[in-house]
C-alpha cells in the first residue's frame, strides 16, 4: 500500500485512450486561463489584513462544511474543531482527529480539492493518517510562515481575474474600498448584494433590521415605499463599490406580482411578529419579482439559489449556531414558480437571471427549457452538494442537449475556503474537457468547435452572463 499522496495529471479524464488524448489537448487550452469567480463567500478582510494563516486546522478544517459534517456523521465532537466560532483551543489535536479519519472523505469532491491543495500548494506528499498527522501539520506550518503564502500574494499566484464576495446590504463596504483604492492586486474584488435577511419575515431580529434599513433613507419601517427606496439606495452603494450581481436564497423559487398594498400588509405582519410560513413565502415571492424589476433598472445580474432546508438539526443549531453544516437540499419546482416574474421581465433587454438548483431533476425538465426560450434566463452551475465531478458532468449532459453551451453561467466555486478556489476551477475545466472530448469522439462536435467552446465555457460565458466585458 502506497503512503504517498499523489495528484494524477490525468485525473478526471476519460478512461478510453483516444478520448483521453483529446481531453488532454482541450484542457491544455484552458488550464492556465484566468479564474473568474463571480459568486463566493471569502471575507474581503482576508486581503485587507493580509495576515499569515494561523495553522492547518484554521486554514483547511475549521470553516469547511464539507469536511466537518462528515466528521459529525461519524460521531466526532466537532466542538473541538472550532465550528461555529467556538474556541479552537488545541488546533493540533483537532488536526489529528481529522487525519485519523481521512478515509471518511475519500471519494468525495472534498478529497479531490484537499489533495490538490496539499500537493500543489502546500507541498505535502504523504497520505493523512493518525501516524502522519503531526508531520503534515508541521510541514503546513512551515509553508504558512513564508511571505509568498500570504493572502494577497496567493491572489496573484492563483491568477484571479475577478472574485466576488457576499455582503449584507447594510455593510459599510470599507474592506472593498480599501482593496479598490489602496491594494495593487492583479484582479478585481467586488461585493455582492445579498438581501435575504431583509425579506424573511420569520427571521430573528427582522423588525430591528428593517428599522435600520429604512433609517438609511430617513424612512418609516412599515411603509413599503420607504422599504423599497432603502433597498434601492443600498443597491446603488454596492454598484458604486463595483458590485456586478445580487444573490438570493429564498425558501422556494416561487414568484408573485404583488401590489404595494399587498406587500405592505405582509411587511406589517412581519414587523409585528404575526407572520406565518405562508406569509413569509408570499413576501419572498413578491420581493423576488420586485428585485427583478430593480435589476432591469440598475443592471445588476440576479442570481437565485432556493430550496434548502436551513439548519435542519435543532441540536446542532443550538450547539454551533446557523450555517454550520446541517443544511439539506429540497425538491424544487421552477416552471410555474417563476412564471409571474418571467412574464413580466423575462424578455426585458439586458436583464440577466441566473437560476441555480441542488435538485438535479430540474435541469433537463425545467431549467434548460426556460433558458432555451427566455433571453433573461441562464442555468447556474452545480453548487454546494452537487459541486462535484460527476454532478458537473450530469449537469452538462442535461443542459447542453436542450440549451446548448452558451446558456449557462460558467463555473461558480461558491467557496468560503480561499485555497480551494484554484482546485475547484481546475476540477471544472478537467470535467468540461472530458465532456467535450466525448462529443468529439462521438461525432457530435468538430474538434475545432470543442476548442472554441471550452475557452468560452471557462471565460467568455461568465464574462457575458455577469456583464464583465473583455
Amino acid at each position: 500500500m502506497s503512503h504517498t499522496l499523489e495528484l494524477s495529471p490525468e485525473r478526471l479524464f476519460p478512461v478510453d485512450p483516444a478520448t483521453r488524448e483529446i481531453a488532454r489537448q482541450l484542457y491544455g487550452l484552458v488550464k492556465d486561463l484566468p479564474i473568474i469567480s463571480p459568486h463566493g463567500h471569502v471575507n474581503p478582510s482576508l486581503l485587507v489584513d493580509d495576515e499569515s494563516f494561523g495553522n492547518a486546522t484554521e486554514l483547511l478544517l475549521r470553516w469547511d462544511h464539507y469536511i466537518f459534517r462528515l466528521l459529525h456523521a461519524d460521531g466526532v465532537d466537532i466542538t473541538g474543531l472550532g465550528v461555529g466560532g467556538a474556541p479552537l483551543t488545541d488546533p493540533r489535536a483537532a488536526w489529528r482527529t481529522f487525519c485519523a479519519r481521512w478515509h471518511l472523505i475519500e471519494g468525495t469532491a472534498s478529497a479531490l480539492w484537499l489533495t490538490h491543495i496539499l500537493v500543489e500548494l502546500l507541498g505535502v506528499d504523504i497520505v493523512p493518517s493518525a501516524g502522519t498527522a503531526d508531520d503534515i501539520y508541521d510541514r503546513i506550518q512551515h509553508r504558512l510562515d513564508q511571505p509568498e503564502f500570504r493572502p494577497r500574494a496567493l491572489f496573484d499566484t492563483f491568477g484571479i481575474e475577478l472574485m466576488a464576495t457576499t455582503d449584507d446590504p447594510l455593510d459599510d463596504l470599507a474592506a472593498h474600498t480599501t482593496i479598490r483604492d489602496q491594494l495593487e492586486l492583479s484582479g478585481r474584488v467586488v461585493p455582492t448584494w445579498r438581501p435575504d435577511k431583509y425579506c424573511d419575515l420569520l427571521s430573528d431580529g427582522f423588525a430591528e433590521r428593517i428599522e435600520r434599513l429604512t433609517g438609511t433613507v430617513g424612512g418609516r419601517p412599515g411603509h413599503i415605499g420607504d422599504y423599497l427606496k432603502a433597498l434601492e439606495h443600498s443597491r446603488q452603494r454596492f454598484i458604486a463599490a463595483g458590485a456586478i450581481s445580487t444573490d438570493h436564497g429564498p425558501r422556494t423559487p416561487k414568484t408573485l406580482d404583488l401590489s404595494d398594498r399587498e406587500l405592505e400588509g405582509l411587511l406589517a405582519k412581519g414587523l409585528a411578529g404575526n407572520a406565518d410560513a405562508t406569509d413569509a413565502v408570499a413576501f419572498e415571492a413578491g420581493m423576488l419579482t420586485r428585485f427583478a424589476g430593480m435589476a432591469c433598472q440598475d443592471g445588476l445580474v440576479m442570481t437565485v439559489h432556493p430550496s434548502v432546508a436551513r439548519n435542519h438539526c435543532q441540536s446542532a443549531l443550538t450547539a454551533f449556531g446557523p450555517d454550520t453544516g446541517h443544511d439539506i437540499p429540497l425538491r424544487t419546482e421552477y416552471t410555474r414558480a417563476m412564471q409571474p416574474l418571467l412574464n413580466k421581465y423575462g424578455t426585458v433587454p439586458g436583464f440577466h437571471l441566473v437560476l441555480f438548483t441542488i435538485d438535479e431533476t430540474v435541469y433537463s425538465r425545467e431549467l434548460a427549457p426556460l433558458a432555451g426560450f427566455y433571453p433573461a434566463v441562464y442555468v447556474g452551475a452545480p453548487w454546494w452538494f452537487i459541486d462535484s465531478p460527476d454532478a458537473i458532468g450530469r449537469h452538462r449532459s442535461a443542459v447542453v442537449e436542450q440549451a446548448g453551451f452558451y446558456r449557462s453561467s460558467g463555473f461558480i466555486d461558491d467557496t468560503r475556503a480561499y485555497l480551494s478556489i484554484p482546485a475547484r476551477h481546475d476540477m471544472s475545466r478537467r470535467v468540461d474537457a472530458a465532456f467535450l472530448a466525448r462529443y468529439v469522439v462521438q461525432g457530435r462536435l468538430q474538434q475545432s468547435a470543442a476548442e472554441r467552446i471550452i475557452v468560452d465555457m471557462t471565460c467568455t460565458n461568465p464574462r457575458n452572463v455577469f456583464k464583465l466585458g473583455g
